[in-house]
């Protein structure tokens, strides 16, 4: 009897070994290097362990294979492809984007209903979605919404001389998150917010708890990744259901007291409101509360946390280099003065410095590390002889680009000249992409521009930016987070009054 239960144990570990290493010579029968892939962890333990995360080992790969177009990699027991040529990476993004429509990341309406957004949703889901909201972020909409930004960035300015004596430190996470929402609530709810004068207002919490790696949420990944199919069936058990019930609320409230007192602002909680009222737009029979709280939902989350986050780096490299500081106050203000004083649309784009202080904070720091996509049909790579199956993914390393010293010569100086109009046009376009690029990239980047650059106007004509003993040099980054650029730390600077 003990032999036989030894036999089965021994038959099970073997099948289980086979299942984890079938594909391990998946790569290299197309001639494409890359790690040699362990049983149950692939190429990717250093991840799975959390000493680094997917972002850190996606730029580490890049930088182990300088001399490859593509590496193969391993993740358990899945091939995935890392691109670092140029042109391939075009024709993912753009020129074969028929072939790769879609993320990496699955739909799971059951197990997660705010999940069904534009930046997950399937390839034909994804198209009649982004063309009726691709309306609400044209030129026009972001200069009627201008007055908007303008009123959050001179409640930033208030609140900053009433927490700032004369000089103090604060966290910059903090105070630029507070004014993110306060936007946000006023441009896509028509709601003021009021969160910067809140000690933690709620749609603070909520950003955070987004955002928060805990470990149900890495249990909850874990699940997601290895059984998806299970997880379609069972994971609501793990899905934060208040946080779905909150936004749903929040958005049906919203949409029915607009409808109820003919309130009409052309803004995205108007265009959620047709979507109820006209799912055949969509393609749908019907549109679920869901669906429509879904697509609010993540652009609360993107909004919170990337232009967050890139407010707190600017202040944070501004803090270390006084003379760029110095050079973009001036740029501000000699704009400003031949505008009357007036910030306006039309002067925020003449400020040209500033976008190039913008531009180098996000290489240095790139709100998502890495791009992901699905292929859709069986695919040869243009000049190559190597072939890839349907539903293989490729991933683009974004954070190992924007450090490639070859692109980017003494890429931990912060250098904004990086980004004048003359380097710009000697520089590969595929080699900057803090907001990916082709059909779907990010659909709000232009709003996340306006509203950082309104919030650091007005840091910057109030108050000089500096280090202090709380500042953390150089960051940290945090080894857990999946796909955003986060670290494991405050970031702590010092402002001093200018007047």
């Amino acid at each position: 009897m003990a032999l036989e239960i030894l036999c089965v144990c021994v038959a099970i570990l073997l099948l289980l070994y086979y299942y984890a290493t079938a594909d391990f010579d998946y790569w290299k029968s197309r001639g494409v290097k890359g790690p040699k892939p362990i049983p149950w962890f692939g190429t990717i333990a250093s991840h799975l362990l959390s000493k680094i995360c997917m972002g850190s080992y996606l730029r580490k790969i890049y930088e182990e294979y300088p001399d490859e177009a593509m590496v193969g990699v391993f993740f358990r027991g899945q091939p995935k492809l890392v691109i670092r040529d140029p042109e391939l990476i075009k024709h993912v993004l753009i020129k074969d984007f028929t072939a790769f429509p879609e993320r990496d990341v699955r739909v799971h309406e059951k197990a997660e209903p705010l999940s069904v957004h534009l930046f997950r949703i399937d390839g034909a889901r994804w198209r009649p979605l982004r063309t009726r909201l691709s309306p609400v972020f044209t030129s026009g909409k972001l200069k009627d919404m201008f007055h908007l930004l303008l009123e959050c960035g001179e409640h930033l300015e208030r609140h900053l001389h009433e927490i700032v004596p004369k000089d103090d430190i604060i966290e910059c996470r903090e105070l630029t998150s507070k004014y993110t929402i306060d936007v946000i609530g006023s441009c896509a709810f028509g709601i003021e917010m009021n969160a910067l004068n809140q000690k933690e207002s709620d749609f603070q919490k909520l950003g955070v708890r987004i955002f928060k790696v805990t470990p149900k949420t890495l249990i909850r990944n874990l699940f997601r990744d290895v059984t998806p199919w299970l997880y379609d069936q069972f994971g609501n058990i793990l899905d934060d259901r208040e946080v779905t019930n909150i936004m749903t609320t929040m958005v049906m409230n919203t949409i029915n007291y607009r409808k109820q007192n003919n309130v009409h602002r052309q803004d995205i909680i108007d265009m959620l409101k047709d979507f109820k009222d006209h799912p055949d737009r969509l393609d749908l029979d019907q549109v679920p509360d869901t669906y429509v709280a879904a697509q609010l939902f993540v652009f609360f989350a993107a909004g919170y946390e990337t232009s967050s986050t890139t407010m707190s780096n600017v202040m944070y490299e501004l803090a270390q280099n006084l003379v760029v500081q110095e050079k973009v106050r001036n740029n501000i203000k000699e704009v400003l003065d031949n505008n009357d004083g007036v910030i306006s649309y039309n002067s925020v784009n003449e400020m040209t410095y500033l976008e190039q202080v913008i531009k180098e904070t996000l290489r240095k720091y790139p709100p998502v590390m890495f791009l992901t996509r699905n292929t859709q049909q069986n695919y040869t790579f243009e000049g190559t002889k190597v072939n890839i199956d349907k539903d293989v993914k490729v991933y683009i390393p974004i954070f190992g680009i924007h450090y490639d010293p070859n692109i980017y010569p003494n890429p931990d100086v912060f250098d904004p000249e990086r980004f004048n109009d003359e380097n710009m046009r000697k520089r590969n376009p595929m080699h900057y992409l803090p907001f990916g690029t082709g059909p779907r990239n990010c659909i709000g980047m232009r709003f996340a521009g306006y509203q950082t650059k309104v919030g650091l106007i007005k840091v910057l004509l109030n108050f000089e930016i500096n280090v202090c003993e709380k500042t953390q040099i150089p960051h940290i980054i945090s080894r857990n987070h999946p796909l955003m650029f986060q670290t494991e730390h405050g970031i702590y600077v010092k402002l001093t009054k200018l007047f």
